[in-house]
């Protein structure tokens, strides 16, 4: 044995509360706690459609939207007087984020253009799963508005990004799903 295993549990919890970045404790109820959890949820979500994915490109692309989340998750957690310790792109969402998923969705429906109706979700397994980590995401972006309205220091940056996020989930769910997708019937 090379030295002795670490534990995963800390016992700091147990009160009820979690760690911010950069010190300081929030309760695990918090409204930011919940926009964490939802993002938390959106990057497992995105893993599943990532397996699923076989085209390589969109699952690279699927993996920067992964790591993205987790920026987005340090920069809600930061204690709000430690935000000037946060940098761009690692611990703090900034517009250079938001526009890389602006420009995304544009070359992605300029690629394949979106159908005007409503689409049912599971064409395939790895639309599914993107579409379902959409709803999250949407869920996330929600959370996150009801944190900030209950005074929680959230960036303008991260609200915009999970609103854009949530949109170019919808457009990569299109694209996995080819031509195998299917509006609702209208019996």
């Amino acid at each position: 044995m090379t030295g002795e295993a670490s534990s995963i549990y800390t016992k700091t919890g147990d009160d009820g509360t979690t760690g911010r970045l950069f010190g300081g404790r929030v309760g695990k109820d918090d409204a930011v706690m919940d926009a964490c959890g939802d993002v938390d949820e959106a990057v497992a979500a995105l893993g599943v459609a990532r397996e699923a994915l076989e085209d390589p490109e969109l699952a690279e692309l699927v993996l920067r939207l992964q790591r993205h989340l987790f920026v987005v998750g340090a920069d809600l957690m930061t204690n709000p007087r430690a935000r000037d310790r946060l940098t761009e792109g690692v611990s703090e969402v900034g517009a250079g984020m938001v526009d890389e998923v602006e420009r995304t969705i544009d070359r992605l429906v300029a690629d394949r253009p979106l159908r005007p109706v409503f689409i049912v979700p599971g064409a395939t397994r790895a639309s599914a799963a993107l579409d379902l980590a959409r709803t999250v995401a949407r869920r996330a972006e929600r959370h996150t508005i009801r944190a900030a309205r209950e005074g929680a220091a959230v960036s303008d940056h991260v609200l915009v990004y999970l609103n854009r996020l949530s949109d170019l989930l919808y457009v990569l769910a299109r694209h996995a799903a080819g031509d195998a997708e299917e509006a609702p019937s209208h019996d």
